[in-house]
């Protein structure tokens, strides 16, 4: 699995030289793959202001990564007969997520860089909360379909005695006239016998020769035996007493159930193609607005760090957990610069005043992760 980090620097000489001797090392030693994060100028506004937005994008960050996992782990589960495919519908704007990132471009058409940056993270917010509320609502809708239909299809796979038998029983198998009735009774394999010698006699209304063996499982079979409606009851009685079990049938429920089951798997295949574009789709745009929210999140935190006139450099690092250790600390042998602190023991940093300090793994330059798991949905 990879690391994937955005980390910024300030455009001065010392950290310049940094920079081209990070780029030399990693070149060197194949510890990572290195590229230019394009970041627009925003709007900066005042201080309080970009300390209100630092606390809010983390929260939206937060939030939106959740989203994201929740839409890819919904696309997992609707596409469980083609798990495969999961990972060619996780795209951003029709290209792998490893490449929008590595390429990524400002959409100044959907986030003018001409907003504040506090309105930014609104209209990023109001697109998270927009989406997970009607993923909850697609999500309910199409698995409310799925659970009935696989309720009736359960109703097919129990035993003799629950089964339905609306792919075994025919309606000629049935006798039903004013007087007559035609009953379904569980015999198990051990009593056959004793089926075919007693049965005419459970009741002296019932029609000779008239038992039909209609369906057989290892347990035993389900037998269709014709009698007068009246002696119904006492058939009954007199047949648990020998151990087998007349089953309650309707043929005309039975009959209703099949064409709920017709209209059922219908009605998913409807839903699963408009789930899965709607998955699709929205998994696209969450992606999109969360890479954006992490190009917001730098470029704040390094107006906050680095202060004005705005001049960093973002960059991209592409490394392995094998090699993260490693090029962490060249992290900070080339930055420590810019911050002594970030170096110090917890006990020296009783009053430091850097938001967030104790909260997250803080580093002398800018750095946010981004989780790679969507990555490698696979």
């Amino acid at each position: 699995m990879s690391d994937l980090w955005l980390i910024s620097v300030p455009v001065d000489n010392t950290s310049s030289t940094s920079v081209e001797k990070l780029k030399h090392t990693i070149a060197k030693t194949n510890l990572a793959t290195c590229c230019k994060f394009s970041i627009p100028d925003l709007k900066v506004g005042i201080l309080d202001s970009l300390l209100s937005v630092s606390d809010d994008l983390s929260k939206i960050d937060t939030q939106i990564e959740s989203v994201i996992k929740k839409t890819c782990q919904c696309m997992k589960e609707v596409m469980e007969q083609a798990s495969d495919k999961v990972l060619e519908n996780t795209l951003a704007n029709g290209v792998d997520l490893m490449s929008y990132v590595t390429t990524f471009q400002w959409d100044k058409a959907k986030y003018s860089t001409a907003l504040p940056l506090s309105i930014l993270a609104d209209i990023i917010n109001k697109e998270i909360s927009q989406v997970e509320t009607e993923l909850k609502s697609q999500a309910a809708g199409y698995n409310s379909v799925k659970m009935n239909l696989q309720s009736l299809e359960h109703k097919l796979e129990g035993n003799l005695q629950t089964r339905s038998m609306i792919d075994v029983v025919k309606k000629e198998d049935l006798v039903v006239s004013e007087y007559l009735t035609t009953l379904l009774v569980v015999v198990t394999r051990a009593n056959y016998l004793q089926w075919e010698g007693t049965y005419e006699s459970l009741s002296e209304f019932v029609v000779p020769r008239s038992s039909r063996k209609l369906y057989e499982d290892e347990e035993g079979g389900v037998f269709a035996v014709t009698l007068f409606k009246r002696s119904v009851l006492d058939f009954k009685a007199k047949a648990q007493e020998r151990k087998f079990t007349v089953r309650e049938y309707s043929f005309d429920v039975e009959q209703q159930m099949q064409q709920e089951m017709k209209r059922l798997d219908v009605n998913k295949k409807e839903q699963y193609g408009v789930f899965v574009r709607w998955l699709k789709m929205h998994f696209s745009e969450m992606f999109i607005a969360w890479i954006h929210l992490k190009a917001l999140r730098v470029f704040v935190e390094s107006v906050l760090r680095y202060g004005l006139p705005v001049n960093y450099q973002a960059l991209l690092l592409q490394t392995n957990k094998k090699g993260s250790k490693r090029l962490r600390k060249e992290l900070s042998l080339l930055f420590t610069h810019l911050d002594p602190t970030a170096t110090a023991s917890k006990a020296d940093l009783v009053n430091c005043d850097i938001p967030g300090l104790y909260q997250q793994e803080y580093f002398p330059y800018v750095c946010f992760q981004i989780n790679t798991n969507m990555l490698e949905i696979s």
